[in-house]
């Protein structure tokens, strides 16, 4: 399973650095400047958690543990509730789907907490 956490960490990396490139290009004279924020926080937290990711599978390979899987996941619904929200909210101007970016925030705490606890645990 940690081989898997470094993979989906590398592609939402990528897929970060994608976003963050088209905010900057693709949508700086489309978007208004506040939209244009909102999608660059998207991508912001986006590539700090596929760092997240990638430091959950290296961890795992030294400390296997079922900590680590569920800091994997809620990192991934993180990604998925927070940056994904904020990338739909810039893209259609829909306000109200930043009612669901505070759900991707308690993913992100979630997983954060969890590496820690591993972390913990796995020390001498």
């Amino acid at each position: 399973m940690m081989r898997w956490w470094l993979v989906l960490g590398a592609v939402n990396a990528f897929l970060a650095v994608g976003a963050g490139a088209f905010g900057a290009h693709g949508l700086k004279a489309r978007l208004s400047p506040d939209l244009l924020v909102i999608f660059e926080t998207g991508a912001r937290y986006h590539m700090y958690h596929s760092l997240g990711l990638v430091a959950v599978g290296l961890f795992g390979y030294l400390r296997p543990t079922s900590l680590l899987s569920g800091a994997g996941w809620a990192m991934l619904v993180g990604i998925l509730l927070f940056s994904g929200s904020l990338y739909a909210l810039a893209l259609t101007g829909v306000r109200t789907l930043g009612a669901i970016t505070p759900l991707g925030g308690l993913g992100f705490l979630a997983g954060w907490a969890l590496l820690a606890l591993a972390a913990w645990r796995a020390a001498p």
